[in-house]
């Protein structure tokens, strides 16, 4: 019953998608220094290979990026492939990979919708499907595979930006969550939710005016609008995706996690 036996993911083998910046990079980094093994993937190589690169450093630990671009079945695929090359098991799978797109909503195109919907739920379920051999090589009933799906509490309340797309993906998210728990847990394979509000991420900084910038969005003035009085910062969301991954966690099935400073509540 002590803290290292409860919340210990060491020597985990791990995959974050969409794990290049964001709340990706923030949980791959918690992860990495808590003696996990990381592979992170995103569509842009470059980006990937940096961040891999720097958080290895960071934390002397194993990062390894694999691009792929998980909106289409053929990426997901070329993902599986490489990381089957690496291991022959996944202990821990976020699929955290996720899209925006913000329009009037009578201008609202519908490469906008698909690019949204193919990324944050198309991507999920087949990135989950294609990978259900390695969740389960190594799974056993006192220490079952995680999965990690990252929605948003936009997909809980009406959005604030002109994003008409991405909270019914991101409900979407909620409930696929819900159905895959209730299939996979038979298969000791865990699946919870994740339901992030505001942190300093480049897709949230487009939408307060950042322009993507994050270092120099104003973040005070986000903090303002939210109870806590503050954004929320790597240690929780990194906290609560390693309590979902460890022993702690393993009683939790098929949950929609809030961690949003008490936005929805207020």
């Amino acid at each position: 019953m002590n803290i290292e036996s409860l919340f210990s993911i060491k020597g985990k083998v791990a995959l974050i998608t969409g794990g290049s910046r964001g709340i990706g990079e923030m949980i791959a980094a918690g992860f990495l220094a808590n003696g996990a093994k990381v592979y992170i993937s995103s569509r842009k190589k470059a980006a990937c290979d940096a961040t891999a690169k720097r958080l290895s450093e960071q934390y002397n630990a194993e990062c390894i990026s694999i691009p792929a671009d998980c909106a289409d079945v053929a990426g997901i695929d070329q993902l599986v492939a490489q990381l089957s090359k690496y291991e022959d098991h996944l202990d821990i799978l976020v699929n955290n990979a996720g899209v925006s797109w913000g329009a009037p909503l009578e201008d609202y195109p519908e490469a906008g919708w698909d690019k949204v919907f193919d990324t944050n739920v198309k991507g999920v379920f087949f990135t989950t499907q294609r990978l259900l051999g390695l969740l389960e090589k190594n799974a056993t009933a006192e220490d079952p595979s995680r999965v990690i799906n990252i929605g948003s509490i936009d997909g809980i309340q009406t959005p604030v930006f002109s994003t008409h797309s991405y909270g019914p993906s991101k409900a979407a998210v909620h409930s696929l969550t819900r159905q895959m728990a209730a299939t996979l847990v038979k298969r000791k394979i865990i699946v919870n939710a994740i339901a992030p509000g505001p942190f300093p991420t480049w897709m949230l900084s487009t939408g307060v005016g950042g322009g993507g910038d994050v270092d120099n969005t104003d973040w005070d003035a986000v903090a303002r609008t939210n109870p806590r009085r503050r954004v929320g910062t790597p240690e929780d969301i990194a906290g609560l995706a390693i309590f979902l991954s460890s022993r702690a966690g393993a009683f939790t099935v098929g949950e929609v996690i809030s961690c949003d400073g008490g936005s929805l509540v207020s």
